[in-house]
């Protein structure tokens, strides 16, 4: 290996180092206010958790991905 293939390959990986530091940073800004909007959206009466009801549908979850094991929704009294 080249001092210039060391070089380039330092500067590459710093590169997309420093891109996937910045592109968290706007990921964290975008879902945070996807958050916010879904928050002020729900009414007081629902959990803010997520949870899967009986026909299998997801209840308080704004994104596609849903966690496997979230609980079911509870029965209302």
């Amino acid at each position: 290996m080249t001092r210039a293939e060391f070089v380039q390959g330092s500067a590459t990986f710093l590169v997309v180092i420093v891109a996937g530091v910045l592109s968290e940073i706007y990921l964290d800004r975008h879902f945070a206010s996807e958050t916010d909007k879904a928050a002020s959206s729900d009414s007081a009466e629902t959990p803010s958790a997520a949870c899967v009801e009986k026909d299998g549908s997801w209840k308080n979850w704004s994104w596609s991905n849903v966690p496997i094991l979230s609980p079911k929704c509870r029965e209302d009294r």
